[in-house]
């Protein structure tokens, strides 16, 4: 088992910048992958970034290309999204989870994540 848990959420102005931190415990060493999703009101639970444990490859969705940055610090078990030019439609509970299973590819799609975090919200205003 992995436990996933999230901070670092709060209240921003459209533009600014926030970090999002999870930290994992339990059976790290088979991590393959982390990632960040994210679901606002009414809405499903959509895919925003993941990064390989072991290569470090990173795959973003397009709506946070270039805005959004995925990095993992190993020896804390810990994974960052760094959030930077901050939109109203950014709004949402983000989610951090693992995936356990080498796969060859990034994973993005929900059901090829094991284990996920409780959440931490983050609200921007206009």
């Amino acid at each position: 088992q992995v436990q996933l848990v999230e901070s670092g959420g709060g209240l921003v102005q459209a533009g600014d910048s926030l970090r999002l931190s999870c930290a994992a415990s339990g059976r790290t060493f088979n991590i393959h992958a982390m990632g960040w999703f994210r679901q606002a009101p009414g809405e499903e639970r959509v895919f925003v970034a993941a990064r390989t444990w072991s290569s470090g490859s990173t795959y973003y969705a397009d709506s946070v290309k270039g805005r959004f940055t995925i990095s993992t610090d190993n020896s804390k078990n810990t994974v960052y999204l760094q959030m930077n030019s901050l939109k109203p439609e950014d709004t949402a509970v983000y989610y951090c989870a693992a995936s356990d299973m080498f796969r060859g590819y990034m994973p993005k799609q929900r059901y090829e994540f094991d284990y996920w975090g409780q959440g931490t919200q983050v609200t921007v205003s206009s």
